[in-house]
């Protein structure tokens, strides 16, 4: 990933956080010639017909060019119509709808560091708790060829899904503009502890993206952003001063998005959900949170309970007929696809470098015909024996 120049150095400061380098990184246009792939450039932003992302012959050419528009470009990409289905996204919707109906019922709604309690509703793990809820629906969800595409584009295999769903009702106020999860999480001292080479490294184990449930025009304020700003080196510590929150206001922009639109983006990339000044729009998006096999995701998810949920639904969609293909991109988004860390005197790699992935049990399983019981005490076994 390319960023700015500092003087070569151990650690980043305030000191390194000139506007005016800043400035010339993000005042550039993106030239839709250099991605054959898109098929338009929206102020600034990369935009993909997914129907023709479906439609291409190379996809290890797709995917290079999606990482370069996350490092080089404008480190955001909008997908139309990556959910082609509306009852895909209406059903999973329905079951968000339960859980927030859950949620208020028992006095237990999530709290939202990014607005004031109650203002909008958020489902935290929302992942974990859509599997247990409605298998089947998560599962035809989840097998999204799209999700599955720019997620290992980005990060490789082994990716771990997490999920929030956030509901911003009309009146609900914009956020400050920031960078996000790992180092985007931590005050402006703590992120400045960490050597400059971590800064460089923290955007490439994640991916923030972000599924419409709902039309969304501008005026229901979906999230702004600042294309190219991710290739500002000291930018975790830039994004909290108050001349860099001012140029942000100065220079964002905002898209539109339909139901089914997804938009993914680099976490380093300055950016913030903008106010709902619609009068009817409860904005909600199924907020995508996608970590590298080798960092640490922000939830803690029981993937244990999501594959065993699902799994009676992979069995029976390969039964009817459903491709590979299919049940992988599942199996991506709900079981842990890297074996470590482990207990290597219990655990240890038999027919490789590495013990077999909570994955690759479930891909045993289904070649074997298992029964969910069987993989029930199989994945528990496997559990434990990863314990010290």
């Amino acid at each position: 990933m390319s960023f700015t120049s500092v003087p070569h150095r151990a650690r980043l400061s305030e000191r390194d956080c000139d506007l005016a380098a800043f400035r010339e990184l993000v005042e550039r246009d993106t030239d839709l010639a250099d991605y054959p792939y898109a098929s338009s450039v929206e102020r600034g932003v990369l935009v993909y017909d997914s129907a023709g992302l479906r439609a291409a012959g190379d996809q290890d050419a797709v995917r290079a060019e999606l990482v370069r528009a996350f490092a080089e470009g404008p480190g955001i990409v909008v997908l139309e119509g990556a959910f082609p289905d509306p009852e895909v996204v209406d059903r999973l919707g329905d079951v968000f709808a339960a859980l927030i109906a859950e949620q208020r019922a028992s006095g237990t709604g999530a709290g939202d560091h990014f607005a004031k309690p109650g203002a909008n509703d958020r489902v935290w793990n929302a992942l974990e708790k859509a599997a247990l809820h409605d298998p089947q629906a998560f599962a035809d969800y989840y097998a999204n060829d799209l999700l599955a595409l720019v997620s290992s584009a980005w990060l490789g295999p082994g990716y771990q899904v997490t999920s929030q769903v956030n509901v911003v009702n009309p009146g609900g106020a914009a956020q400050s503009p920031h960078r996000d999860y790992h180092l985007g999480f931590l005050s402006a001292e703590a992120a400045a502890a960490y050597p400059a080479h971590v800064h460089r490294l923290s955007p490439v184990l994640t991916l923030q993206g972000a599924v419409a449930h709902c039309d969304m025009p501008v005026e229901s304020g979906p999230t702004m952003y600042l294309p190219h700003s991710q290739k500002f080196a000291p930018g975790y510590l830039a994004w909290r001063l108050p001349a860099f929150q001012a140029y942000f206001e100065e220079r964002y922009v905002q898209l539109p998005l339909a139901k089914g639109d997804a938009a993914f983006f680099n976490p380093a990339v300055f950016h913030a959900a903008g106010t709902n000044r619609s009068a009817d729009v409860r904005r909600t998006a199924n907020l995508l949170q996608v970590s590298s096999a080798f960092g640490r995701a922000m939830e803690t998810v029981d993937r244990e309970a999501v594959v065993n949920a699902v799994y009676p639904v992979l069995r029976a969609r390969l039964a009817e007929g459903a491709g590979q293909g299919w049940a992988e991109n599942v199996i991506a988004a709900s079981a842990e696809g890297y074996p470590f860390p482990t207990n290597l005197d219990s655990d240890p790699p038999v027919d490789g470098l590495a013990p077999p992935s909570q994955a690759d049990i479930v891909r045993r399983a289904l070649r074997e015909s298992w029964t969910p019981e069987t993989l029930r005490r199989g994945l528990r076994a496997a559990a434990e024996r990863r314990e010290s």
